[in-house]
């Protein structure tokens, strides 16, 4: 498949490694073009699949950047986050409770299959779930049925089986992945290390 990946830093890099590692036709989008990085509108243009993987503080501009026409009618996969470093760390989010940054990138837009995912693991645990022993999660969301098996096949590919996928509803469940971040931070804080995930027990 032909991807784009938007954002060329750690994060952006990483999946973009991955994808290819998979096999996958990846270009990486980025603000500022550059040998191995194209803007975001031209790597959006040929791309089947959107992977928004830029800072959740500059996510709409990049969007906006890539332009609405080409992301149209696919999955935009988002592993953003709001952090806001305006108080300095740790980071609070720049919105929260009654909205979401996957709720924003969706409204602007709505001719897009927005899925959420992967925002809530370090990113080399996005790529190497192996890293963190055990049974754990990764969540998704989005308004598209469809989008979100796409996603799911995808997250396989990385090591994510199927039945380690939870399915959280419609993108307004962008909002509980994102308000996750603060604890995730304490957690890195207290254990160490970010190579954590949380799993999920039913009674």
């Amino acid at each position: 498949m032909r991807i784009a990946v938007l954002g060329a830093g750690t994060v952006g890099q990483r999946l973009a490694g991955k994808l290819r590692e998979v096999g996958h036709d990846v270009r990486i989008g980025t603000r500022t073009p550059r040998e191995d990085a194209t803007s975001y509108a031209e790597a959006a243009a040929g791309a089947e699949l959107i992977l928004n993987a830029t800072n959740g503080g500059a996510s709409l501009e990049a969007l906006e950047a890539a332009r609405a026409e080409n992301l149209a009618g696919k999955v935009l996969i988002d592993a953003s986050n709001p952090l806001d470093f305006s108080r300095g760390r740790p980071p609070g989010l720049s919105v929260s409770n009654f909205d979401s940054l996957g709720e924003q990138i969706q409204r602007a837009h709505p001719d897009a299959k927005v899925v959420k995912t992967l925002n809530t693991v370090n990113n080399e645990v996005m790529v190497e779930p192996s890293l963190v022993p055990g049974n754990h999660v990764l969540f998704v969301c989005g308004n598209d049925v469809e989008a979100k098996a796409v996603a799911v096949e995808l997250l396989a590919s990385f090591g994510w089986p199927a039945e380690r996928v939870l399915d959280l509803g419609d993108i307004t469940s962008a909002r509980g992945m994102e308000m996750y971040l603060p604890l995730w931070l304490r957690l890195v804080g207290a254990l160490g290390t970010p190579h954590l995930n949380i799993s999920v027990e039913r009674a």
